[in-house]
């Protein structure tokens, strides 16, 4: 069945010896890996005949016809044209198959863009794309499982095998009227959100939200059964000075707070880090002493739409698959969306995303202020702009396909080192329209798929250009967004979505990097260790 395995990674390619006579389970010997020089690497899997299916992120048998992906919290079992089941004994890791050479199979370990992290860089906060500093632990050698019947495959949810949604909402834009607000909404509809919130209230608006000024909402919204967290210490940006003795001085307002989501350019921000002056063993101490260890990452996978929920679907952060979900829009806005999509989320070039900026901003200048001066300028930035939109349209039918390179690898929750000390890191899906993205379909895709949503949310935006944002006035939910929130939880209630706040979801998922499988002289699977997770056959 296999022709050859090889272990890939930057120091060249080490064939592994492995015995074709095992009959259930062949074993990838590791044990001469030096992993501090080969934190990245694959196992290439050289299959005689073509794999047959890929058991998908969904939980449903697919062909190979195109790519095929599946990360730590997807199953990872293959069937050849014998009928065979494959099955790792691992779940770390990612397995991929191209369509182009269906008979190869790859066991993938941190492979570029699948645990991303954001780094600003200069003092224009330059963005930076770097790979999580892992550290790869194996309980024991990765194998390849031939179970004689049934493979098995572990929810991600506690209720077997459903959809998850999660909301992380970013509090830029909370007084004291809307947080009531919006706690009473959610109540009303059971549903459970971690909610940011501003230690200290400093702000240009007098009215922002902060647990300084809004203590006795907030515990509210705790004894409601949310997760609170920090959205860095305070809306509007002190001195260098102030704002590191700020972070170092910070005394938690309560006990449990594990998550931190970053907001704005705050010099202490985790995307930060790598500019300011706190080096990164005070940084990683400083979180750690009031009990910090989960942070954003500052990514979106994309932006949730008609049709675009699931962050486990690479397939739905697509350029395509953002135009259909925009087919609503008049042509000129579709257009400008999809530009800006696939300058930030297709390309995802920070020299670009700059000289986006820059176009735009020139524009107003010279149509709008009359600056002729900056015609030039914009002239030049446009046209360059222009051909690489260009070559995006000239070869359209492979790249509106083509997952944007951030979501690929459908990184959701995963672990980073900063110096000693490891936390959790997760990466969001930007969730602005809540009419769209909460519509009846998209819960039923959600649904179907089994899929996973966290959503980066900003639940009291007032602008107006935010299309199908939560509060149509400022004292009135939208009608719309509040039918697709109450169907949401009726989803909930029936217990076809599970609603964990994000430390809950991450302390769940924690034990699948745990899974160890095996099988019997008879060809059974089973799970060595009883981690109290749900899982069940697969033939």
């Amino acid at each position: 069945m296999i022709k050859s395995i090889s272990i890939v990674s930057n120091s060249g390619r080490q064939n592994v010896v492995f015995d074709e006579n095992q009959k259930h389970k062949i074993v990838i010997d590791i044990s001469q890996m030096n992993f501090q020089d080969n934190n990245s690497f694959d196992i290439k899997i050289v299959f005689n005949k073509p794999i047959l299916q890929f058991r998908n992120h969904d939980y449903n048998w697919v062909n190979c016809n195109e790519d095929r992906i599946a990360n730590k919290f997807c199953p990872k079992i293959i069937k050849l044209q014998n009928g065979q089941l494959v099955q790792a004994n691992l779940s770390i890791g990612i397995w991929e198959v191209n369509k182009k050479d269906q008979s190869v199979l790859l066991w993938r370990f941190n492979p570029e863009f699948s645990e991303p992290l954001t780094n600003y860089l200069g003092s224009v906060n330059r963005k930076n794309i770097s790979q999580a500093s892992n550290r790869i632990f194996f309980l024991e050698n990765p194998a390849l499982l031939f179970p004689k019947k049934s493979a098995l495959e572990f929810s991600r949810s506690k209720y077997p095998f459903t959809a998850i949604a999660c909301f992380t909402d970013h509090c830029d834009f909370d007084t004291a009227e809307n947080l009531s607000l919006q706690r009473n909404f959610f109540k009303d509809n059971k549903i459970k959100v971690t909610k940011g919130f501003f230690l200290n209230h400093f702000s240009k608006r007098t009215d922002n939200a902060s647990f300084q000024n809004q203590k006795e909402e907030l515990l509210k919204w705790k004894n409601d059964g949310h997760e609170l967290c920090y959205h860095s210490l305070s809306q509007s940006i002190k001195s260098s000075e102030e704002s590191y003795e700020d972070f170092r001085q910070f005394i938690p307002p309560l006990e449990n707070l594990k998550v931190w989501i970053d907001h704005g350019f705050q010099p202490y921000n985790f995307s930060l880090l790598k500019k300011n002056s706190l080096g990164e063993k005070d940084f990683e101490n400083v979180l750690a002493d009031k009990n910090v260890n989960i942070l954003w990452n500052y990514i979106d996978s994309g932006t949730s739409t008609n049709g675009v929920i699931n962050q486990l679907n690479s397939n739905q952060f697509t350029l395509l698959s953002f135009l259909k979900g925009t087919k609503d829009l008049g042509f000129v806005k579709r257009m400008q969306l999809m530009v800006k999509n696939i300058i930030f989320h297709y390309y995802n070039n920070e020299n670009m995303i700059l000289k986006y900026k820059e176009t735009a901003g020139n524009f107003k200048k010279v149509f709008f202020q009359k600056k002729i001066k900056l015609i030039f300028p914009l002239i030049i930035d446009s046209f360059n702009l222009g051909i690489s939109i260009f070559r995006v349209m000239l070869f359209w039918g492979t790249t509106k396909k083509r997952p944007y390179k951030l979501a690929k690898y459908s990184p959701i929750v995963f672990k980073h080192t900063i110096e000693e000390k490891e936390f959790y890191i997760f990466q969001t899906l930007e969730m602005l329209d809540f009419q769209k993205s909460l519509s009846k379909d998209n819960l039923d895709t959600l649904i179907n798929e089994k899929g996973v949503f966290i959503a980066h949310t900003y639940f009291s935006v007032p602008m107006k250009y935010h299309n199908g944002r939560m509060f149509s006035t400022p004292e009135t939910i939208d009608d719309s967004v509040s039918q697709n929130f109450k169907l949401l939880g009726e989803k909930i209630q029936n217990k076809e979505i599970w609603n964990p706040v994000l430390s809950e979801l991450i302390e769940y998922w924690a034990d699948f990097e745990k899974i160890v499988l095996d099988v019997d002289s008879d060809g059974g699977t089973f799970l060595k260790v009883d981690l109290g997770l749900i899982f069940r056959k697969v033939d």
